[in-house]
């Protein structure tokens, strides 16, 4: 065997302590569980339709409740104690958290989803319909597919024996598509479980690149921004010139292009999403437009516009955050400008060298279910998540239903990926369980 080769094999061995080795054929509590999750297979979709019916965009409070009570008694079944934490206070509904105290001697595991769609009551993408093994629902990927699969991994649990020790949290947040206020306040729960965890696993999309499930162990943040900028406002006939100055469209236009000429580097995106300027410029109060005012012939005194920026690393939020700032600063003359960041955005979860390991622990899993190998996916490709407030700890992304078109009328999942999903989760979960703290 070559020197390379047995390096690789002994590495893969070192993370995998406390679990079956690489490839190792299913125990016999694991294949209870594969057969747990087959047996239950009709079960899990039926009662993913009936998710998917109960509409519960984040704004629709009593709908995301709903959805709650419906997932409520599933978890108790499997004797999690169960809790609902209202966020009247933030404008949203609440969080639904379950915990299930195992031995307390093996990894205390996070299991994180959310309630909430981003399709509204007054959406016209409603119902469930399905093609083969293709269902197209509000949410039906993400993630109320996500929600189903961790269900069906602890029934599978439950049906091996393998639930009985594990010490599980699950978070069900009320409102990941649309954040509440404070977020400080929205996200303290989800926190607080992170710290008392050592492992936290995201029921969210799973991510495909040409056919092949693809693991997950990064998401990138998500900051917004405003720019505002103010100048002399004059006649037409002198903008620009020495003692008049450009306006405060053009110095805006400055900043705006020198961001896209100076920041681009990997793994980051700069968005501009909404620029208003004129005589007059203001936002609504919601933040979804505004009004500008002014005229041909008037060189304008006031601009702003909005955006974001998603990077992979609080390092290179800081970064490039002091990059634009330097960019704001030069200023043309006789204009002035601001740079304020929200703080209200999404953190990063940044690639480690734990999520890594956590990665190769799934992929021994695949090898028992003689799966293919997940290789760790492009960060770029996944929006930000709640996953990463607790990204302080170990975890990964994606454990979800395969589908498409999150976010959009016409979202799909593939059933397919349902019992696959739920088969790896049951034998990760139960593997983690049995590792020391």
């Amino acid at each position: 065997m070559a020197l390379r080769t047995i390096a690789a094999t002994a590495l893969v061995a070192g993370l995998l302590v406390g679990a079956p080795a690489f490839g190792a054929t299913p125990t016999t509590a694991e294949r209870k569980m594969i057969a747990a999750v087959d047996a239950d297979s009709d079960r899990n979709v039926r009662f993913l339709e009936q998710l998917v019916l109960v509409n519960s965009g984040t704004m629709n409070l009593k709908g995301v409740e709903q959805v709650g009570r419906l997932l409520r008694p599933e978890f108790e079944a499997l004797g999690f104690q169960v809790r609902w934490v209202p966020m009247t206070h933030t404008g949203r509904a609440g969080h639904m958290i379950a915990t299930h105290k195992g031995s307390g001697r093996g990894k205390r595991i996070l299991l994180i989803g959310h309630l909430d769609t981003v399709f509204e009551p007054d959406s016209p993408f409603q119902g469930w319909k399905r093609t083969g093994d293709i269902v197209e629902g509000p949410g039906v990927s993400d993630m109320k597919g996500g929600n189903v699969i961790i269900l069906a991994a602890l029934r599978a649990m439950q049906a091996a024996g393998t639930l009985k020790a594990a010490d599980i949290t699950v978070v069900l947040t009320g409102d990941e598509e649309n954040p509440g206020s404070p977020l400080a306040d929205a996200r303290a729960d989800l926190i607080a479980a992170g710290r008392a965890s050592d492992v936290a696993l995201d029921f969210e999309t799973l991510a495909r690149r040409g056919g092949q499930d693809m693991g997950s162990i990064a998401r990138r943040s998500s900051t917004s921004w405003t720019i505002r900028t103010s100048a002399k406002s004059g006649h037409s006939s002198g903008v620009c010139k020495p003692g008049v100055g450009c306006g405060a469209i053009y110095e805006l236009s400055r900043i705006i292009d020198a961001f896209r000429q100076e920041l681009p580097e990997p793994n980051l995106t700069y968005n501009v999403g909404l620029v208003l300027g004129g005589s007059s410029a203001t936002l609504n109060t919601v933040d979804t437009g505004g009004q500008a005012t002014g005229k041909p012939n008037v060189i304008a005194s006031d601009a702003l516009a909005r955006g974001d920026i998603r990077t992979l690393s609080p390092e290179q939020e800081a970064r490039v955050r002091a990059r634009m700032q330097a960019i704001v600063d030069r200023h043309l003359d006789l204009a002035d400008a601001s740079l304020a960041f929200s703080d209200d955005g999404y953190p990063p979860m940044a690639p480690t060298e734990g999520k890594r390991a956590l990665l190769a622990r799934l992929n021994a899993v695949n090898a028992t279910l003689g799966l293919a190998e997940m290789p760790a996916g492009d960060p770029a490709n996944r929006g930000a998540g709640d996953i990463s407030f607790v990204a302080f700890i170990d975890g990964l992304v994606g454990l979800g239903m395969a589908g498409e078109g999150s976010h959009a009328p016409g979202e799909t999942a593939d059933l397919t990926s349902l019992d696959r999903q739920a088969k790896r989760a049951a034998l990760l979960i139960s593997r983690l369980a049995r590792e020391p703290r």
